[in-house]
């Protein structure tokens, strides 16, 4: 068969295709229109079809680009066509998902292993037309024959998507994964799975195809709880961003350290020695001695007024309060009300002691220290001085001196910011009183010195940094939190909602309305009445219809059903036990390189991180193949390498561009002309500038072409940034500046050069400053 007659069979199928993928759209969009318009069923239901609806309509739109990238020829003669979703039509397949199980001899197929395929064929669309073919042949004896035509080699896709113009955002990479990728994608879901992979061997991208896989294979189990993406930073997860929904995958969090806390987007920036301490894993003991210290008695008499009399507590009498609330076992504010019972007791028995005497008592003896006077109250009249006492503003002062409702927020402002409060918490003997947590193991220092407690320091106001997101979860999981307030408040709620469709309910019927206090359960309608204003509730309550993802997103406790993690050499220990919590069933996926770790205190292995949560109950995997880094870029690294981490064998390069790296000197003027030589040479491509963070600004000055900030755009042409803020990101061009500085100025400074050296897909250059 002719390539004119193979590209005229293709549009045709890919022509029924998209036709049936316009009719599902057509529907979705008529359904969506009449759950919005509809008046039947309750506004509850509608919100549920609204949604649901808006939701496929989305997923169909995401799929309208290479919808349709494949076809398997087998030996039976069938023809599987391969893309990006299922699509049927009167129960005939036209398009197989890429995860469904029949589409994997697609990626993993060989001419050794061919698993029943005679041809593959990728398929390049551009909109909706086919404009390219590339077939393999994998049954050898067919190509004898002359039975099918094509070529042995089958990389024409995958090169010409390696070569492809950078867009500044990442392309899928569902048209070319390669069979040890495949492995990965399509690994079993439970336990902790380990992708380590240098430069360019596609761990992101697994990674997402990854959670794709995961949601299309064991969405049952996946949907309810949902998938946690963590990437390294904000500029991070928008290159990323689009990967899921071209995949058909909304229903994903992405999220960076900074964000696992609701209400908090932590992106100040601080020192990496500060960023080390506050990830040591004996943080979890500082922050259970901080609170500790916030559940005090007095050191002195404490006198509190009450109507006229002075009532005194002692540490003698706040001690065994104190003592029975630690012993119970619960967490701090929900412990609280065991103390807040012991020091009433205390002040009550003072109070009756005053006023119970019998003022007729006559004491038989005539000795006034041999007999007291019959107290004359009883068990109902000291429950009323309770009450009372517990209204008391001054009594209510007195015992949140002593043991304060506390959030995370105002434990770790006051610990960092009240003079003493970390020195204190930090005392070896408070640290003492707690075994240390999973997570102490390896190089991470087990103290915190009087010279740490200095660094930690900071002024009320300053900014959330990412690495106080742990500290913050942890305090929280210390503290706990009292839901009697917010149980009473939908309480009072649900009262005030039924009293309001009833009074609707009485008002069309003519009859009265009825006023519904707080307390006032007597004032609530008849059962049938009740039933009626229930029905009419569920009409005017707004329900917020929200995904897995949406409400994840808002809820510290909440529990992931599987949680990738990319660029994981970079999390500290206390980093780890936070996203344990959010996975206690451990069905993980990390994905990292040792090799690029730029954090103090990094870890050497990967057992380092895990052991201390999952034993030896984890898998490594390696992706030894760089298909984004050319063989040259790659050479010029091997001594950068060396240097970070001599065990760690560089990936092997699939191609090579014919231009090597080039290194020079100069002055700033000679590096705005080199850059604007080498964003022409870029072309339609995506350039950036890699410098140390100290040298951002006068670079910014001298370059005024190039976006930068805290969270550029990598959409814009050229670029400048940091190294960290380079993390997981390509360009076509690449010219790192002053990398000696870079060796210098960083904490693990060959690491740093190592991701920086390794950014670019064409072109790297190295520029030097002269008198930067």
């Amino acid at each position: 068969m002719s390539s004119l007659s193979s590209r005229a069979e293709e549009q045709s199928h890919l022509d029924t295709i998209y036709g049936r993928l316009d009719e599902l759209r057509a529907q979705a969009r008529d359904r969506l229109t009449e759950s919005r318009t509809g008046s039947a069923g309750g506004l509850y239901q509608r919100d549920v079809t609204t949604h649901m609806y808006a939701e496929r309509l989305a997923r169909y739109d995401a799929v309208e680009e290479g919808l349709c990238f494949g076809r398997l020829d087998l030996r039976d003669g069938a023809r599987r066509h391969i893309g990006r979703i299922g699509i049927h039509d009167t129960g005939e397949p036209l398009l197989i998902d890429w995860r469904a199980p029949a589409a994997r001899p697609f990626y993993v197929a060989t001419a050794i292993t061919p698993y029943d395929v005679v041809q593959r064929r990728h398929i390049r669309t551009r909109g909706r037309t086919v404009v390219e073919l590339d077939d393999e042949i994998l049954d050898l004896d067919a190509a004898r024959t002359g039975s099918s035509a094509g070529s042995l080699v089958g990389e024409a896709a995958l090169l010409s998507a390696l070569t492809a113009n950078r867009t500044g955002r990442m392309r899928d990479i569902v048209q070319t994964i390669q069979a040890e990728q495949d492995r990965v994608i399509r690994a079993e879901p439970g336990g902790v799975l380990v992708v380590q992979g240098g430069p360019g061997t596609g761990k992101t991208a697994v990674a997402l195809h990854r959670a794709a896989y995961l949601l299309y294979t064991y969405r049952e189990q996946l949907a309810a709880r949902g998938v946690l993406i963590v990437g390294p930073n904000a500029t991070f997860l928008r290159y990323i961003s689009q990967v899921l929904p071209s995949l058909a995958e909304t229903g994903v969090l992405l999220a960076t350290l900074g964000d696992l806390h609701p209400g908090i987007t932590a992106r100040s920036a601080e020192a990496p020695e500060v960023t080390e301490i506050k990830g040591r894993a004996v943080m979890t003991d500082l922050l259970a001695a901080a609170v500790r210290d916030r559940q005090r008695v007095p050191a002195e008499t404490l006198e509190i007024e009450v109507d006229r009399h002075i009532l005194h507590l002692t540490a003698a009498d706040c001690a065994p309060a104190r003592r029975r609330a630690r012993e119970s076992g619960l967490k701090h504010n929900l412990a609280r009300p065991i103390f807040e019972t012991g020091i009433l007791d205390v002040l009550a028995a003072q109070i009756a002691e005053r006023i119970g005497d019998d003022p007729y008592w006559d004491d038989p003896l005539g000795e006034d220290d041999a007999l007291t006077s019959p107290n004359l109250l009883d068990d109902s009249d000291r429950a009323d001085i309770r009450d009372d006492l517990a209204g008391n503003p001054a009594v209510r002062a007195a015992i949140d001196s002593l043991w304060p409702v506390l959030t995370p927020n105002q434990l770790l402002i006051d610990l960092y910011g009240v003079p003493g409060a970390l020195e204190s918490a930090a005392a070896p003997s408070a640290l003492s009183g707690r075994a240390h947590d999973p997570g102490s193991v390896g190089s991470i220092s087990a103290f915190i010195s009087a010279d740490d407690c200095a660094l930690l320091r900071r002024e009320p106001g300053s900014g959330w940094a990412p690495a106080d997101v742990p500290l913050l979860d942890e305090a929280a999981e210390l503290l706990g939190e009292d839901n009697s307030a917010r149980t009473a408040a939908a309480a009072r709620e649900r009262r005030r909602r039924l009293a309001y469709a009833q009074g609707v309910l009485d008002i069309t019927a003519g009859s009265k309305s009825y006023e519904l206090e707080d307390d006032d359960e007597a004032a609530i309608p008849n059962i049938a009445d009740i039933m009626q204003a229930d029905m009419l509730a569920e009409h005017l309550d707004e329900h917020e219809i929200r995904s897995a993802a949406e409400r994840a997103a808002a809820d510290r406790e909440w529990v992931f059903g599987h949680v990738i993690v990319d660029e994981a050499q970079e999390l500290s220990p206390m980093a780890w036990r936070l996203l344990m919590r959010r996975c206690p069933s451990r069905s993980m996926t990390v994905v990292g390189d040792l090799a690029q770790s730029s954090a103090l205190g990094a870890p050497t292995s990967w057992a380092d991180v895990l052991a201390p949560y999952v034993a030896d109950r984890w898998h490594l995997t390696e992706l030894t193949v760089s298909y984004r880094t050319p063989a040259e870029i790659m050479n010029y690294t091997r001594r950068t390498l060396a240097t970070a981490d001599p065990a760690i064998n560089p990936p092997r390069p699939v191609r090579t561009t014919g231009t090597d790296p080039w290194e020079t000197t100069g002055t700033l003027p000679e590096l705005a002309t080199r850059t604007v030589d080498e964003i022409a040479l870029t072309g339609e491509g995506r350039l950036a500038v890699i410098a140390p963070a100290a040298q951002i600004a006068p670079l910014s000055a001298a370059l005024p072409g190039l976006t930068t900030g805290p969270s550029p755009d990598l959409e814009d042409h050229a670029v400048l940034l940091t190294v960290t803020q380079s993390k997981g990101l390509e360009f076509d061009t690449v010219i790192v500046v002053n990398p000696a500085d870079i060796l210098k100025d960083s904490p693990r400074g060959a690491n740093d050069l190592y991701v920086a050296l390794t950014r670019p897909t064409q072109r790297l250059g190295v520029f030097t400053l002269l008198n930067p």
